[in-house]
């Protein structure tokens, strides 16, 4: 069987990733957009870009207008900036929501219509050249051919993907995530951890984004305690930022499976941040997902040392949902009652969240056949707890 592995057409990693990049990024075009936060920008980090793309002779604008996660109506107004400032190619720098918001950019500046129309569909079309810039180490935005956004007049967050998103240039330099506060250090981190698990339990996985699967997953159970306790640590940063871009790579090529399907209409609905809706889910999740998949969750636990690599198959199973939980745990991931989510308006909610998060086609990925009653008794269990 032959396997299509798709990534960015160039990465860059390590310190001064970014002066290492300018010769690449000269190649792009005369004026960049840049994507990012308001936090990012009181930094100081997107004027020292800006101030280094003009060393170069790369005039740059600034859409920092990012409240919260991707929705249509912000990704038009970065659309008509785009335009209104002559752009031709788009630089995102940030979390997962500017690398989103990039993409979207890129595609809805050339394609008619409105986003949704282009829902469960590839979204096809000479984009703007993307360089990617992650300051956190979790979304693997950098890598994939996918974003996430929320439809205001739906209330649905939807993933949309096409080949023409991926990156021409993802730049990683742990350095950036080193201010990084432990609340989105988690989080993040949390949502690369589902990206490997999933990618690597998926009925889509394949021996190349295995290595990346197991490696990252190894990667981020060793550091992201480290780093949510200490956020100075290079180390611990370092490892986390190749784990996500690996995460990354893989679900770019055998995608994710039920936890995501069932987090984004939390996220949507519910306004939880998305590596902590996952985060939320993982274990009931994973619990559920186990029997189709045992010979891969037991080599997760191996990899992570909770197995012996004499224990059964069913042994080590046991020993990786106990292992993820006391993971989830050690992070302090809140449960959707702690976190302060209405329990009553999520028990009404619940029929909606499952059709849409198996309309999402995430769930079939699953190495087990999901249904609309499985993914009801999870959200229940979860609203329980």
């Amino acid at each position: 069987m032959a396997y299509n592995i798709t990534m960015p057409e160039r990465t860059i990693i390590g310190e001064g990733a970014f002066d290492s990049a300018l010769e690449h990024i000269k190649t792009m075009g005369k004026k960049a957009l840049i994507v990012t936060g308001k936090i990012i920008t009181k930094t100081g980090m997107a004027s020292q870009i800006q101030q280094k793309l003009k060393a170069e002779g790369i005039e740059s604008a600034l859409f920092n207008d990012l409240p919260g996660e991707p929705d249509d109506k912000m990704i038009a107004n970065c659309v008509q900036l785009y335009r209104d400032e002559a752009c031709d190619f788009i630089i995102g720098l940030g979390g997962g929501t500017p690398l989103d918001t990039a993409k979207a950019v890129a595609a809805m500046s050339v394609l008619k219509g409105d986003l949704i129309d282009y829902a469960g569909k590839e979204m096809k079309g000479d984009f703007a050249p993307l360089v990617l810039i992650p300051t956190t180490a979790g979304t693997g935005s950098e890598a994939t051919k996918f974003f996430v956004y929320t439809d205001t007049k739906t209330d649905a967050k939807l993933l949309m993907k096409g080949d023409a998103l991926i990156p021409k240039l993802a730049v990683i330099d742990y350095k950036h995530t080193l201010s990084a506060p432990r609340g989105i250090t988690v989080a993040t981190g949390m949502d690369a951890l589902t990206h490997a698990i999933e990618a690597y339990t998926s009925k889509k996985a394949n021996p190349v984004t295995d290595i990346f699967c197991l490696d990252a997953i190894e990667r981020i159970f060793k550091a992201l305690p480290i780093a949510a306790k200490d956020g100075t640590n290079k180390e611990a940063r370092e490892s986390l930022a190749l784990a996500a871009y690996e995460a990354g790579i893989a679900i770019n090529n055998s995608s994710v499976t039920i936890v995501h399907g069932m987090s984004r209409p939390i996220g949507a609905l519910f306004h939880v941040p998305h590596g902590i809706s996952n985060a939320m889910l993982i274990t009931e999740c994973l619990k559920f997902a186990l029997d189709g998949a045992k010979e891969r969750f037991a080599a997760v636990a191996r990899k992570i040392g909770s197995a012996l690599e004499s224990d059964d198959d069913d042994a080590a199973c046991k020993k990786f949902t106990s292992a993820l939980e006391a993971f989830t745990k050690s992070l302090e991931i809140p449960t959707l009652r702690e976190y302060g989510i209405d329990l009553d308006l999520f028990e009404k909610s619940e029929k909606k969240m499952a059709k849409d998060a198996l309309a999402s086609g995430s769930p079939s990925n699953t190495r087990k056949e999901v249904c609309e009653e499985d993914i009801l008794r999870i959200y229940k269990r979860l609203r329980m707890m």
